[in-house]
């Protein structure tokens, strides 16, 4: 499942900037690594980045209007309240790793064979989403919402605090682990000792 993002010394270094003095002129983001930036509530809206690393970046609250993600990579960041779900849709392909993620909304995207390690993804939204393959090793899904979402194939074996009802999501070949996967019975209202 790893991806190749290019991550070598020909990548533009941007650090500690911030989207005022950023994205004024320039749309298109190519081959660059964006660390340490203070980008919370910015305006990303119809840019392309296109193999991009966002590394300790604050993204709170960023809109991603028609913006185009293609494999762009975040490690450590605060992406809390972030909408996905308005990025473009065609040619998406990120990653997360380490990454404050609360409150983001991932609804009705193609997100197959993402990956997310390590995230905190507490009370996200991937309802419609399709996750087929995604990898959640070790991430926090307290109160994230999965309703007509693809976890075909999802690796959640190290995921936590997950609790959806599985008649209300696609989960073939789904890989849970113990005592986690016990989350999936919440809906239920029983009681297991």
């Amino acid at each position: 499942m790893t991806k190749n993002y290019i991550d070598s010394e020909d990548t533009t270094l941007f650090e500690k900037a911030v989207a005022a003095e950023l994205f004024q002129e320039r749309r298109t983001f190519e081959e660059c690594r964006f660390r340490a930036c203070s980008f919370a509530g910015a305006k990303l809206d119809g840019m392309v980045l296109r193999s991009c690393i966002f590394e300790e970046c604050d993204l709170t609250l960023a809109t991603f209007r028609d913006t185009s993600l293609q494999e762009v990579r975040f490690i450590r960041c605060k992406l809390v309240g972030v909408q996905f779900d308005a990025c473009r849709r065609l040619l998406l392909e990120v990653a997360f790793e380490k990454c404050l993620s609360r409150l983001s909304g991932y609804v009705g995207m193609s997100l197959k064979n993402t990956v997310f390690e390590g995230c905190d993804l507490q009370e996200a939204d991937f309802t419609g989403t399709d996750l087929a393959g995604s990898s959640f090793a070790g991430c926090d899904l307290t109160r994230a919402q999965f309703n007509r979402t693809n976890l075909e194939g999802a690796d959640l074996r190290t995921a936590y605090g997950y609790a959806f009802a599985p008649e209300s999501n696609r989960l073939k070949r789904a890989k849970f682990s113990m005592p986690e996967v016990l989350g999936l019975l919440d809906a239920y209202g029983i009681e297991i000792e």
